[in-house]
């Protein structure tokens, strides 16, 4: 179950991390709290012998609360002409106090069923039953089968906007639907993850993802993969280290990300340092070479960068031991001045 929720969350963090509304997923996450609670509490009147059921009403009361949230965000940014970044904040701290104060009112009145909100902030996959599972799985379907069918729509509409609306795409369907699932996504997902963590399980498979290839449909194949994964390992060391499921799962995800972050071939911050010492390894080779041209010697301090240099240049044939010129480093020192005067010239 937890396997199947990562992977349809992780494949919609795709689009809402290109869409650059990164923060969305936290104030929407935050903001089913309130209804989740309410849900509760409504469930607990009416029905107060059917516990085991007590996720349907949590996934109606979150899916209201949601819904409002981002009608709110909607409304202070079209209508309040609020700044997005303030907006988002308004509402994740409006709805999340609102949700803390009818949790703590719960807590006097129904001690029992305040467990079941106390459990939605940072998950409990222990307790979790088939039923989540055919939940999941049929979310997951249904999320991978909208990105299938509607993939080059939503690759126009997510890299030029203007240009598919001009085309006659449905963009702003595909974004009424987009926004659906990723509610939908949220929703599910804080039985497992929780309210508190569920954004980081929504962004951290993409941002991994994304460093690794500069093709969408390979973006979404790994942030699958990558969500999965984090889903299985949060699993297995909850159960090895006796801790709670959600941030174990959500800790998977991030340790992916920032792997990824250093280590990815392109931009990899470790490779793209190195990318940088390269380059400017070469600028000193390149001055080392010029000096010695015109002056006929070396005439340069030998610092640590210097003397790395010196052995390459000596290692290249272009430098003898005795800090002078071979007759193929005259000609590649002659090259390399040429070259700098006319793009000088140039």
């Amino acid at each position: 179950g937890c396997i199947l929720m990562c992977v349809a969350s992780s494949l919609m963090g795709v689009l809402i991390f290109l869409k650059k509304k990164s923060l969305l997923s936290e104030s929407l996450s935050h903001a089913t709290y309130p209804g989740a609670c309410i849900g509760v509490a409504l469930f607990a009147i009416f029905f107060p012998h059917y516990d085991e059921w007590t996720f349907l009403a949590v996934l109606g009361g979150a899916f209201v609360s949601s819904l409002l949230g981002l009608k709110a965000i909607h409304f202070l940014e079209e209508k309040g002409k609020v700044h997005a970044d303030a907006a988002l904040c308004f509402v994740l701290a409006v709805f999340f106090g609102v949700g803390i104060v009818i949790a703590s009112a719960m807590q006097a009145q129904m001690p029992t069923w305040h467990q079941q909100t106390q459990m939605l902030l940072f998950g409990q996959a222990a307790t979790m039953s088939d039923m989540h599972i055919w939940i999941y799985g049929s979310l997951a379907l249904v999320v991978a089968l909208f990105l299938f069918i509607m993939f080059r729509p939503l690759q126009a509409s997510l890299f030029d906007r203007d240009f598919s609306l001009s085309a006659n795409i449905p963009v702003l369907a595909l974004e009424r639907i987009f926004f659906w699932l990723l509610l939908l996504s949220l929703i599910v997902g804080i039985r497992s993850v929780g309210v508190v963590l569920m954004s980081g399980m929504v962004i951290a498979p993409a941002v991994a993802a994304r460093q690794l290839t500069e093709r969408l449909q390979v973006v979404f194949l790994l942030a699958g993969g990558f969500g999965a994964i984090s889903g299985l390992l949060g699993n297995c060391l909850s159960v090895w280290l006796n801790v709670p499921t959600g941030p174990m799962i959500v800790l998977a995800g991030t340790t992916f990300a920032i792997a990824s972050l250093l280590f990815a071939p392109k931009r990899g911050l470790l490779f793209r340092m190195g990318r940088i010492w390269a380059f400017r390894l070469h600028c000193v080779e390149e001055n080392i070479l010029k000096g010695m041209w015109k002056k006929g010697t070396f005439a340069q301090p030998l610092t640590f960068v210097v003397r790395i240099a010196l052995w390459r240049l000596q290692r290249q044939g272009w430098v003898n031991p005795q800090l002078t010129l071979t007759r193929d480093g005259e000609r590649k020192a002659a090259s390399i001045v040429r070259l700098h005067r006319l793009f000088e010239l140039y």
